[in-house]
């Protein structure tokens, strides 16, 4: 029987930049803080991290040097997907050869695959590497979404370790359920929507909060898997206005906005991403104030 790549909180690391280069130093820093209050997986080279920015070089030196950093404290798992299947699977190897204990793997955007299309790019990649994929669900991203019927396909193959869910579809998240086996993990990919799929048997969160509580978002995951919903309902209730404004333009602009704030070296944003209107940074600060997240 599969057994999950983690259980519990595994932040979507951003990637720092500085003057346009990877800033390795300040991503150390990151490592550290998490690793120091309890995160569970570093994801590196997701959405979060800014992945589609960055050149092939640069994504490799990022999971080089979480893996390094890391060393085996937690999972570290790659963001490797693209659009092309050829890209993939080189990025997944290499990611793999590099360090990372597992690799994510988004549905290809743009090309807007067919479900048969879906199964066919995630096995060869699952045939192709000698650890766990975490398929990503994620179709405001991505234009297409995964099918439960198609999540049922590819839970038989060996390597496919589970789904990160970001489609925010519970629905069909409860019918992926029904239809996989106990040993397809599912993660949520939406912070807002962790206890309620940990609770249809998800078995924690790839969390952009996490980047800067990351105490809150492993205490949150810990009441579900020990079946306290209670309190994991009260906990999520309150997250909610930081998980929405961290959302308040499109990810990361807002948490790295909001960790520069907080005197964290997030550093800059690659375009096409910029700062955010005068408008949202104002409810960054705000909200930062109403969590007492700032110092001042």
């Amino acid at each position: 029987m599969k057994q999950p790549i983690f259980t519990g909180s595994g932040v979507a690391i951003i990637s720092p930049f500085h003057n346009g280069q990877l800033n390795l130093h300040a991503l150390k820093s990151l490592l550290d803080f998490q690793l120091e209050s309890g995160t569970d997986a570093i994801i590196v080279c997701g959405t979060t991290g800014e992945a589609s920015t960055m050149t092939y070089k640069e994504r490799m030196q990022a999971i080089s040097c979480c893996a390094e950093h890391v060393a085996g404290r937690v999972p570290v798992i790659a963001g490797s997907g693209s659009n092309s299947t050829e890209i993939t699977l080189a990025l997944s190897k290499d990611a793999i050869s590099t360090g990372a204990d597992a690799v994510l793997v988004v549905t290809p955007y743009y090309n807007k695959a067919t479900q048969q299309g879906l199964i066919r790019h995630f096995s060869l990649v699952a045939d192709a590497v000698t650890k766990p994929v975490i398929l990503y669900n994620v179709p405001s991203r991505t234009g297409v979404t995964i099918a439960p019927e198609t999540y049922a396909e590819l839970a038989k193959h060996p390597n496919i370790n589970g789904v990160k869910e970001a489609s925010g579809n519970l629905s069909n998240i409860q019918k992926t359920r029904n239809f996989c086996g106990e040993d397809f993990s599912i993660w949520s990919g939406n912070d807002d929507e962790t206890a309620a799929i940990c609770l249809l048997g998800g078995v924690g969160v790839i969390s952009v909060a996490a980047n800067i509580v990351p105490t809150e978002i492993h205490a949150l995951v810990q009441l579900c898997l020990e079946n306290d919903y209670a309190s994991a309902g009260l906990l999520q209730l309150y997250l909610k206005d930081l998980c929405d404004t961290l959302f308040c333009e499109v990810n990361p602009i807002p948490v790295k906005t909001a960790m520069n704030l907080m005197g964290m070296d997030a550093g800059d944003l690659r375009l096409p991403l910029c700062p955010p209107s005068e408008t949202n940074l104002k409810r960054i600060h705000a909200t930062l104030k109403q969590y007492a997240l700032l110092s001042e």
